[in-house]
């Protein structure tokens, strides 16, 4: 044996050791948090055992903590603790201070101390009886598990024969008492999936036993093998342990492996030990003394992750060129991956849902806010009838085939946007119509479904407003919608995905709460329900006014040609006052303010800044430079007190207001950490000093096509010469500006697919490949 890691763990909060086993259970149920070439764990059995009788022990050579340290270290106190407890997955969106609601397919939060460790041990982490296999390995539906009671008992019986040096590493004592060797274990079942890739394919996931040693604060990991027969047993080579102890008041966290000079490394799922002593050790000890309130269910915990990763890669692999020829402003690799990683989530969702029903027939879906539509390709594409429907149109729109079918139109919630022949209702950042969509949903059929992303906070009227300060708004809006999903008659799900955004908690509505003959009532409790909601936002901008833009890129509805919109009464209403966007995207960047009011404005902030009232031509530009005035530094507020209200308020309705309007005017102000100053060309350096003319090439084609402003109104003129100013001082020394490059359009072949865009043939939902 030999330790290859150990690391002081600081505990001023007095959260250990129950931190210790929250932390391992982070370790024991989603490796993928710290081993990132994972893509998860099965958790298949768990069973309570005890260590076998032995009539005597030989020695343990190990160079980790003595028996007596960890027990005087607290690890299993009278109270007891349970090794179950949740903990943060790493890498999720920060965690509220509420808790959530327990997720009875995952482990009880932990125990308090007073409880009997004995009860603790065996309290099941898996819905399933000792040996038999949970509902985690019911998920999967792959790997039926082995008798994890015929495992152990091979095991142990090694164990009381002539297997001793093993025996000793489990307890971590070079002689105990044979009450002390029969202390009880608790016993874990799990399967490791790696990570597949286009350098990686999915390869063989690896069964472990892990042993739970509450009582010694202690957790043993032992890889499985199959012997001749096909029966698995513990593999020799490759075992480690992961212990706690305290010494002198100070507590340790060590990692010890078994047989170091027979150790196999693939590197995935069996990490190197320099790995295990250095990278996991690291984490496992900040995990133990950190925050344990989650607030969201762990990721992809509604499907199974192996068939995910295979599916995630495939499509990544078929719509990876997207990125190439992505027509729009917005970042193509967030928007591509996010949607392929949604869509690859649904495709699996789905196809659980079709063998649970029994079904063949591919779902229908409707994209309710689609955006740029790629998700609604993507789906169309995999064989699923759907169409996608937006306010506005998007260029990329255009390079999709006949087969991606999406509308430009709004939506508003009234009696005649309503969907009885689909089966599920998508919203993807869908703004201001998330809130709805479980109630169209509920309206449009009893079988209809949702799946919802939630991003923008928004109510059935205006903005979402939280009513409990101890949630962050993002948690709060998440159970307004799980309010709204179970009020409309729905068991609602929640999931986290794997997608490259801070908000990617998922709701997903896929079963009814009643039967249909009680639907009259449950819709007279819907009415109610969103009638109670009028009002708890602010009011809503009045009809013309432009809506807050999505941070995530959202796509919002707004009233197209020929549908009911703001001001128009809609037949069938279902709450007056709701307000869409504007069909037409408003620039709020100050860039669309009229050129004499921005000019005005400049001319008073650096009048305020130089220390006059206006500015006036300078008519002394025979002034040395060295007398140049440069004005003051002021912060923001301090400026927006010398402006007068009308103006203060015509900024308010821009987007950063006055900030975004100082600083698209770089030639004269510079702008930094809320002060404004007068920029000094003096202290400005082109990128490349060495490089001659490099001032010039600093403006590019733009140098002298513009008057300069410090020529034109500074008093004391411009403080560059003319040969040096990128600007020019005075009509003669003007410029034409250089033409700009039209960006070339996409060409599309007679068959309408694009050039540089290969053919998305559609396919059927790969068949899942076991995992052994």
């Amino acid at each position: 044996m030999a330790e290859v890691g150990r690391a002081a763990v600081s505990d001023p909060g007095s959260l250990l050791p129950e931190g210790f086993w929250a932390a391992v259970a982070v370790w024991v149920e989603r490796p993928q948090v710290a081993n990132k070439r994972l893509c998860g764990a099965r958790l298949e059995a768990r069973r309570s055992a005890s260590l076998p009788r032995a009539e005597a022990r030989g020695p343990r050579p190990s160079s980790g903590p003595e028996p007596e340290e960890r027990a005087a270290a607290g690890c299993a106190p009278e109270g007891g603790l349970g090794p179950s407890r949740r903990f943060p997955q790493e890498g999720s969106e920060p965690r509220p201070s509420a808790a959530p609601e327990q997720d009875p397919h995952q482990p009880q939060v932990g125990r308090r101390r007073g409880d009997d460790p004995r009860e603790a041990a065996a309290a099941p982490l898996l819905a399933g009886a000792p040996g038999q296999r949970g509902q985690a390995g019911a998920e999967e539906g792959h790997f039926p598990a082995p008798d994890l009671d015929s495992i152990w008992n091979d095991f142990s019986q090694s164990l009381a024969g002539d297997d001793r040096e093993m025996l000793n590493f489990l307890t971590g004592s070079e002689a105990a008492s044979q009450q002390e060797a029969q202390r009880e274990l608790v016993l874990i079942l799990r399967t490791i999936i790696p990570k597949a890739s286009p350098r990686c394919p999915l390869g063989a996931a690896r069964r472990e036993m892990v042993v739970q040693d509450v009582r010694g604060g202690m957790v043993t990991f032992l890889p499985l093998e199959e012997d001749v027969d096909g029966n698995l047993r513990v593999k020799r080579s490759s075992v480690y342990q992961v212990q706690l102890s305290r010494t002198e008041g100070e507590w340790f966290i060590s990692v010890l492996i078994f047989c170091p000079e027979r150790w196999h490394s693939d590197g995935i799922v069996c990490p190197r030990p320099t790995w295990l002593g250095g990278e996991l050790l690291a984490r496992l000890a900040r995990w133990c003394v950190g925050s344990r309130q989650r607030g969201f269910k762990s990721t992809l915990s509604l499907i199974p992750i192996g068939k995910y990763s295979q599916v995630y890669q495939e499509l990544k692999a078929k719509y990876k060129d997207m990125v190439k020829v992505w027509p729009e402003v917005t970042d193509p690799e967030k928007f591509v991956y996010e949607d392929v990683a949604i869509a690859a989530y649904l495709l699996i969702l789905w196809e659980e849902e079709r063998a649970v029903r029994g079904e063949t027939a591919r779902q229908s879906f409707v994209d309710l806010g689609c955006g740029n539509g790629l998700l609604v390709h993507i789906l169309s594409s995999e064989g699923h009838p759907g169409r996608g429907i937006d306010v506005r149109r998007r260029n990329i729109w255009d390079m999709y085939g006949p087969e991606t079918h999406l509308e430009e139109w709004a939506v508003t919630p009234n009696d005649q946007t309503l969907f009885p022949d689909v089966d599920w209702l998508i919203g993807n950042h869908s703004d201001e119509l998330t809130p709805w969509i479980p109630v169209i949903a509920a309206r449009s059929s009893y079988s209809c479904r949702f799946f919802v992303l939630p991003c923008c906070f928004f109510d059935f009227v205006g903005k979402f407003q939280r009513s409990q300060s101890g949630k962050t708004q993002y948690r709060g809006y998440l159970d307004f919608i799980t309010e709204v999903g179970s009020t409309c008659g729905f068991h609602v799900e929640e999931d986290c995905l794997r997608i490259p955004s801070t908000k990617r908690v998922c709701l997903i509505g896929r079963s009814r709460t009643y039967p249909p003959a009680g639907e009259a009532s449950v819709d007279e409790r819907r009415r109610r329900y969103i009638h109670s909601r009028r009002g708890r936002g602010p009011a809503p901008p009045p009809p013309g006014a432009a809506g807050a833009p999505c941070p995530e890129g959202g796509r919002g509805l707004d009233p197209g040609p020929g549908r009911p919109g703001p001001g128009v009464r809609a037949e069938g209403l279902w709450l007056h006052g709701f307000q869409p966007r504007e069909q037409a995207e408003r620039v709020r960047n100050c860039a669309r303010l009229p050129r004499a009011f921005i000019d005005q404005v400049v001319l008073r902030v650096a009048g305020v800044l130089l220390g006059r009232k206006q500015s006036e031509p300078s008519s002394s530009q025979s002034r040395g430079v060295e007398a140049w005035n440069g004005g003051v530094s002021l912060s923001l507020a301090e400026v927006a007190g010398e402006l007068d209200g009308e103006t203060l308020r015509r900024l308010k309705r821009e987007c950063g207001g006055l900030q975004t309007l100082l600083r698209n005017s770089p030639q004269v102000f510079r702008v930094v950490d809320g002060r404004v100053c007068i920029r000094d060309w003096r202290e400005e350096r082109p990128r490349k000093e060495k490089e001659p003319e490099a001032e010039q090439r600093l403006f590019s084609g733009a140098f002298k096509t513009r008057i300069c402003w410090f020529f034109a109104h500074h008093p004391d003129g411009c403080v560059l010469p003319p040969d040096r100013c990128p600007f020019a001082h005075g009509p003669g020394e003007l410029r034409p500006a250089p033409a700009r490059k039209k960006r070339p359009e996409t060409l599309k072949l007679a068959s309408g697919a694009p050039v540089g865009l290969p053919a998305l043939p559609r396919a059927p939902l790969p068949a899942a490949t076991p995992v052994s």
